[in-house]
């Protein structure tokens, strides 16, 4: 009875844990900006060019917390295809969340085509916008519904999104998905996130590593289908391999939360004791 009224105790403040979770979040969340703001009017076809623009920006993930990114203050040109590198804790995938508004920042600004991206919604803002992530990320339903959950695109506007991602011949749309995509291969799962982000052709798109889970050959293949595909968008991509940036607009090299390089691969590559060359030498990627 010992041993059995120990083990209820036990499992009893193990469950409660998950009421002490729903109760913080209730009580201590703070929500996220409105998705939509009235007096702000965006141009229907808001952003045109792809132009982005940071003022100045700092953010800390939390209050009291150390500023990850510290004055900020760079410009992408519209369809300009800009590689970020750093090394961990740089403030590479910092720049993500800002734009994205995960987080709200501490001073400054981001402009997205002039329009002051504090001002808009949510909703407004990121429905705009592309990310393929890093780990991929898969909905319980069918492969039509992970690629466009509210129908607003023909049955041969998404075949056309699988074949340029080389999934075409991997199933059927009506094809089921199992709960995070666990009857996909995590390549499968990672081209599938791509057909998605193809399938919108958003203005800017972000790619955090996006290739990372796929095999050198296919990954060639997507690069080539992203640069033909995707060249009258922004594109900011997050780079752990050099390798997949070397071909990049320019390069953005982060260290400490601000911007320590900004410049053509091959200049900043032929300047022996930049960043940047630094960083190619101890990746092994060139020999200088």
């Amino acid at each position: 009875m010992l041993q059995y009224v120990a083990r209820l105790s036990i499992e009893v403040e193990a469950r409660f844990d998950s009421a002490k979770r729903l109760q913080e979040y209730v009580t201590d969340c703070k929500s996220e900006v409105p998705r939509h703001v009235k007096e702000t009017q965006i141009p229907q076809d808001w952003p045109s060019s792809g132009g982005i623009t940071f003022v100045d920006y700092k953010m800390r993930y939390r209050e009291n917390s150390p500023i990850v990114l510290n004055g900020i203050d760079f410009h992408i040109q519209p369809g300009e295809k800009l590689g970020i590198v750093g090394r961990t804790g740089s403030g590479k995938s910092s720049l993500g969340v800002a734009l994205f508004r995960l987080v709200e920042p501490a001073a400054g600004t981001i402009l997205i085509d002039g329009v002051d991206i504090m001002s808009i919604g949510l909703q407004d803002l990121r429905s705009k916008l592309s990310v393929i992530p890093q780990d991929p990320v898969l909905f319980v339903g069918t492969v039509r519904y992970n690629l466009d959950p509210f129908n607003k695109y023909t049955d041969e506007e998404i075949w056309a999104a699988l074949e340029k991602s080389y999934m075409k011949d991997s199933g059927k749309l009506e094809a089921h998905v199992m709960e995070n995509g666990e009857n996909f291969s995590v390549g499968q799962r990672q081209l599938i996130c791509m057909a998605r982000a193809l399938l919108r052709n958003s203005k800017i798109i972000l790619l955090d590593e996006a290739t990372a889970s796929i095999d050198a050959e296919t990954d060639a293949l997507i690069q080539n289908t992203i640069q033909e595909a995707l060249r009258n968008s922004t594109m900011l991509t997050i780079a752990h391999r050099l390798s997949t940036v070397m071909y990049a607009d320019r390069i953005l090299v982060m260290d400490n939360g601000q911007v320590a390089e900004l410049d053509d691969p091959n200049t900043l590559k032929q300047k022996p004791f930049s960043m940047f060359s630094l960083l190619l030498t101890a990746s092994n990627t060139v020999n200088l």
